[in-house]
């Protein structure tokens, strides 16, 4: 057994609950010790929601296990009732109550609540957090969803929205892009779940022409369910990045019958032009590992060869459900894929890399900052800081535009700490120096150290100096010297000069 420090998800039964939380009129009553009412944590700190999730624990402590906890459990469910009076409930237990085998869902079912009552199997030791959310949102949806009924002709091409929840990393966000971009599309929206959907709207699904799956972890069981039970056709494409959300509105105004021309010519991203404008120093080349969740691991590696012109040097995920993916996108790389949940194991990989750039979670964050190298959040699990008061998307045009900001910007330092990097040893602009504007007023600068006598620049390391910007030249100069005095190089030549600008921008 492996004692685990951090861990990139929860167990399943934080999955339901990242379901019961999204949703309105559900209640889930888990059978839990009184030490697993951490997880209401998660929600009011991390993601600050405003409102305790939806849930009832049971709470039994160890002296109850010598009693009736199933009695524990009937109680707490039929008070929950009574209390919240929901539309639909569901029933499970924790991994630790897991242990004592009291079937929760038999056990409600007994009740006979004049409520639909959906019992959960979550096998806590198998299986994870988002394993749980799917599993979760899939026995909803079959449990709730109406039969489908026909479809007038010539009504509003219309489509649910699957797979945003409580807890995701920027859901709320890429839900109202998404929810806007489909809107300018002339595609109605039927039912958008989890998030915001009631019960009662989980009925009214197969009223849909076609489902939008924005994050297939989570929507993808229920949306195949629904495909096979309904004949509703659903999205493949995850629209983050410019190349993949236009590839997005294609696919959608297929499935709706519609013409994309107009959509895609009113696109709004200036993170193309942005990434054309930057000078490829920053971006061209630059090694970058890329690991989280499945969808924003493949999405983050296509917009980062594609669109920005990194060179993907490691591509990973926590998820194993869809390691076949991952290994595929990898391979096309020429790269293993990194398939694991531990995050020394990740750090083992980031460090064989030798990456300049990481697009990783709160994990890599701090793996990032122990090796000094600049780091993008990309995917959960996140920390506070990643559920902003902004809007900040990951999906869609403006998405782009947020992701552009977000991954290059770690890479071009602040004007103020570049220059003060740059110019940190020179002798005018050194920490001792006087403030220039002062004029004649400053403190008289000290000399410019002398090069050896020993040292010589050929005639073209000379003319290729000067085209280098005068208020780095002599910078550039004096790193080229050292360098060459440090080598035992007699002439400076173009080579030395560019092997100098290399060490030095190590």
């Amino acid at each position: 057994m492996q004692l685990a420090v951090w861990t990139y998800e929860g167990p399943p039964h934080i999955g339901a609950m990242r379901v019961a939380t999204a949703m309105l009129g559900l209640h889930y009553v888990l059978h839990a010790p009184q030490g697993d009412t951490y997880a209401d944590l998660l929600f009011t700190m991390i993601e600050r929601r405003g409102d305790r999730p939806p849930v009832t624990y049971t709470t039994f402590q160890a002296r109850d296990l010598g009693g009736d906890t199933a009695e524990l459990f009937k109680t707490a469910a039929r008070e929950a009732f009574e209390r919240f009076q929901p539309q639909a409930m569901i029933v499970g237990a924790s991994c630790t109550a897991e242990l004592i085998q009291d079937d929760p869902g038999g056990l409600a079912r007994a009740l006979g609540l004049p409520i639909p009552v959906v019992a959960l199997e979550l096998p806590s030791y198998q299986k994870k957090e988002n394993w749980g959310a799917a599993e979760t949102f899939y026995r909803l949806v079959r449990g709730l969803c109406a039969p489908p009924a026909p479809r007038a002709e010539g009504r509003t091409p219309s489509c649910n929205i699957l797979g945003p929840t409580a807890l995701g990393f920027r859901h709320r966000d890429d839900l109202r892009e998404i929810t806007d971009l489909l809107t300018r599309m002339g595609v109605a929206i039927n039912v958008t779940a989890p998030l915001g959907a009631t019960p009662a709207d989980l009925a009214r699904l197969g009223e849909a022409d076609f489902n939008i799956v924005l994050y297939p972890e989570i929507a993808g069981p229920a949306a195949a369910w629904l495909t096979r039970a309904h004949a509703q056709p659903a999205t493949k494409t995850i629209p983050i990045g410019l190349g993949a959300t236009r590839e997005f509105i294609a696919e959608v105004a297929g499935l709706a019958g519609l013409d994309a021309a107009p959509i895609l010519a009113a696109e709004t991203a200036r993170s193309a032009w942005y990434s054309r404008s930057v000078d490829s120093n920053y971006l061209t080349g630059k090694r970058v590992f890329v690991f989280g969740d499945a969808t924003h691991a493949l999405a983050a590696a296509r917009m980062a060869t594609e669109e920005l012109g990194f060179t993907l040097v490691g591509l990973g995920s926590y998820a194993r459900e869809q390691a076949r993916e991952l290994r595929d996108a990898a391979k096309a790389h020429g790269i293993e894929a990194t398939i694991s949940d531990d995050y020394l194991a990740v750090e083992a990989a980031i460090q064989a890399a030798q990456p300049e750039l990481i697009l990783g979670t709160q994990m890599e964050r701090h793996t990032a900052k122990r090796l000094g190298i600049p780091c993008a959040v990309i995917s959960a699990p996140v920390h506070v800081q990643d559920y902003p008061a902004r809007y900040s998307p990951q999906m869609g045009f403006e998405g782009a535009n947020v992701l552009f900001d977000t991954w290059v910007h770690p890479l071009m330092m602040g004007l103020e700490e570049h220059l003060l990097g740059m110019f940190r040893e020179d002798f005018e602009f050194h920490g001792e120096a006087a403030p220039s504007h002062l004029g004649a007023a400053a403190a008289t600068a000290t000399a410019a150290p002398t090069p050896p006598a020993t040292l010589t620049w050929a005639a073209e390391a000379e003319r290729e100096l000067g085209k280098i910007p005068f208020f780095v030249r002599g910078k550039a100069r004096r790193n080229t010297e050292r360098y060459a005095t440090e080598h035992g190089i007699g002439t400076i030549t173009i080579e030395a000069l560019y092997d100098a600008k290399a060490h030095f921008s190590r």
